[in-house]
């Protein structure tokens, strides 16, 4: 009962009201802006490079860092392929498009966050959605909403998730008894984790996080290496994809279960564009412009969906095993790479979702702990952290046994709250964040390296880190 009220709040979230939320708010954005995820692609790529004035401070690199380990996960590899099986072929077009409008979107939430943000007593900064919310719109109780869904939806939802799809991955070997091995192997997920986070395991962690963009970089080598050996299957894939994300007749005869709710579902949840999220590490950022950080974040957009979703997408239609329902998830994935590089393709998804969802885990907790410290207004204490910490691990432990429609509905609702908070949001504020955007190419035809003021987008005296 649980799984069907769920299931049928996400289809009429992703239905109705957050396809006219995410499209209206990105096709917004995108004229507001000059099509600036277009037009300043290139300057998004060169200030990424750009290193802090105060050693120590949080470079934009680094908070481009963050914010990708956040969305690059497991929904890249498993949830392109639930999407694709079950909502075809042109779901990746609709992911797409969701993407490249939602790049604007993404520009003007964390421009918003660094014009917002805070600073601690040390120098560095803070801030997101629940501060420019409380800042510019003076309502605590609504920013208060937004961090208490962001905080379910992080520590909860997402984190469910993350650990039923790291473990469906050994559903193809012969030790798996989906009874039993699922728990186990979302208690050694919780162990693990819950020992990171309560101030051991530093190691791992440094591991991880020097493995995963290596991993990243191989897993994109070898989405390319299967659609190189089976280019002539390319054309075919392609046509479909377009073919089916127009046949307006099937899209809304079934809408629910369509290639256009599928794509942005997915597209969603891999990418997060307008969902309020990298914000959060958007704000930590030292930089001499809150445009810079913008554009960022908006290249985070890209190199999730664009680039890593799209290896999935293509890898997997081009291995020439057809996606079916019964396939959808993990299976197909490595049902694909077995037909393309036999049982090493799946050994290399099993150690790419292992990675992958470590890092996705230990990621969204970076976030949980800022919104906690504006839930309660203060560092929350280390006894506080640890007891929140192991009521988190075991929540891990938890989804990795529950069912994949009621995980994977469970953690779009949860998102799909944080949106439909954010979204409008960012429509009401998003005038500052276009005048700084002007603000900074001005200064660029000027030859200039853009410096910001809050005077010159009318904020004098209502900003903290930029008088």
């Amino acid at each position: 009962m649980v799984t069907e009220i769920i299931g049928a709040i996400s289809g009429f979230m992703y239905s109705k009201l957050l396809i006219i939320l995410l499209l209206g708010a990105g096709i917004y954005f995108t004229f507001r802006t000059g099509f600036v995820q277009f037009r300043l692609f290139g300057e998004s790529v060169r200030v990424v490079s750009e290193k802090p004035d105060k050693e120590g401070s949080v470079s934009s690199f680094q908070a481009l860092m963050v914010s990708t380990a956040s969305r690059v996960g497991t929904g890249n590899i498993v949830g392109v392929a639930t999407a694709v099986c079950l909502g075809g072929y042109g779901s990746v077009f609709w992911m797409w498009i969701i993407a490249l409008i939602g790049g604007a979107s993404a520009f003007i939430e964390s421009t918003l966050a660094q014009i917002y943000k805070h600073r601690y007593s040390d120098g560095t900064s803070y801030g997101g959605p629940a501060y420019y919310i409380e800042a510019a719109l003076h309502s605590r109780p609504l920013a208060m909403l937004f961090a208490c869904s962001m905080l379910v939806t992080y520590a909860g939802g997402f984190n469910m998730l993350a650990s039923y799809n790291l473990q469906s991955t050994f559903s193809i070997y012969s030790f798996y008894n989906p009874t039993v091995t699922p728990w186990v192997i979302g208690g050694i997920l919780a162990v693990l984790v819950g020992y990171c986070l309560v101030g051991g395991g530093k190691r791992i962690v440094k591991a991880t996080s020097t493995l995963v963009p290596i991993m990243g970089v191989i897993y994109v080598a070898v989405a390319l290496f299967v659609i190189i050996t089976h280019i002539g299957l390319l054309p075919g894939v392609l046509a479909t994809i377009f073919a089916e994300a127009f046949d307006f007749s099937a899209i809304f005869g079934g809408f629910a279960g369509s290639c256009v709710m599928y794509g942005i579902k997915r597209g969603l949840f891999s990418n997060e564009a307008g969902v309020g999220s990298a914000p959060n590490a958007a704000a930590t950022a030292e930089v001499s412009h809150p445009v810079k950080q913008g554009l960022v974040q908006m290249l985070s957009v890209f190199i999730d969906t664009l680039l890593l979703c799209t290896c999935t997408a293509m890898m997997c239609l081009c291995s020439g095993v057809q996606p079916t329902a019964e396939m959808a998830g993990a299976p197909y994935v490595q049902a694909a790479l077995a037909n393309a590089l036999g049982m090493v393709g799946p050994i290399f998804i099993n150690i790419s979702m292992v990675l992958f969802a470590f890092t996705t885990l230990l990621g969204n907790f970076y976030y949980v702990d800022n919104l906690l410290t504006y839930i309660m207004n203060k560092v929350p204490s280390k006894t506080f952290m640890t007891c929140f910490r192991l009521v988190a691990a075991g929540i891990i432990w938890l989804g990795a046994g529950m069912s994949m429609s009621l995980v994977w509905d469970l953690a779009d609702v949860l998102m799909g709250v944080m949106a439909i908070i954010n979204i409008p949001v960012i429509c009401i504020l998003g005038t500052p964040a276009i005048k700084a955007l002007k603000d900074y190419t001005a200064q660029k035809a000027a030859g200039k390296n853009p410096e910001f003021k809050s005077a010159t987008v009318g904020l004098e005296g209502k900003t903290e880190c930029w008088e």
